[in-house]
């Protein structure tokens, strides 16, 4: 049973977690097992709120499509095992931020520190292409199939960065020797469609 000084201090969190919320632009934040059902309800709730917005359509559109990569690439990549402070399974952590230019998404998931130098490989060559470089190498990858142990060809990415026009934003944030927190946001442009 938690005493009285835990509980004033899980509230101080409460309201520290929500001031730094607002201070930046954090709309929605969950973080957890993320299943196709979570997908679902997330995609269905973004939906809505983006009908809400004044942007142009491509832009929620671009949004929605970001989003959904985002939480399949959690769904799909994220480590099965023990994690840092429980043992539930493909968990990760889900933001999205809005500001007046534009639109952040953000996703966090563990991943074995084996898998950083390949992961950070494809991230590099993503980011180093343009629009026409990134059309070529999407097809590549479709023609050539070379899926990773967990089904993956990069594609996920690669469309990301299309459809955003802008680079992908990463960090691989060291837990210990055999695991690492792989930190990635999308932005998507509010200015232009």
């Amino acid at each position: 049973m938690a005493n009285l000084k835990d509980k004033k201090e899980s509230l101080e969190f409460v309201y520290d977690f929500y001031v730094k919320m607002k201070k930046n632009n954090i709309n929605l934040a969950y973080e957890g097992e993320i299943t196709h059902q979570i997908t679902k309800a997330f995609t269905s709730l973004t939906e809505s709120n983006l009908m809400k917005e004044d942007d142009v359509n491509t832009v929620q559109k671009k949004v929605f499509h970001v989003m959904v990569e985002c939480l399949q690439n959690i769904s799909k990549h994220a480590e099965n095992r023990n994690s840092i402070v429980t043992s539930k399974d493909g968990r990760g952590i889900f933001m999205i931020s809005k500001d007046d230019a534009e639109y952040n998404v953000t996703t966090g998931n563990i991943i074995n520190n084996d898998k950083i130098s390949k992961l950070r490989e494809i991230l590099e060559n993503i980011n180093s292409l343009d629009q026409d470089g990134l059309k070529n190498l999407y097809k590549q990858q479709m023609r050539e199939g070379r899926l990773s142990d967990r089904g993956g060809a990069g594609l996920g990415f690669i469309d990301i960065a299309r459809k955003t026009g802008q680079k992908l934003i990463y960090s691989f944030l060291t837990i210990n020797e055999k695991r690492s927190f792989f930190v990635l946001t999308s932005t998507i442009s509010r200015l232009k469609s």
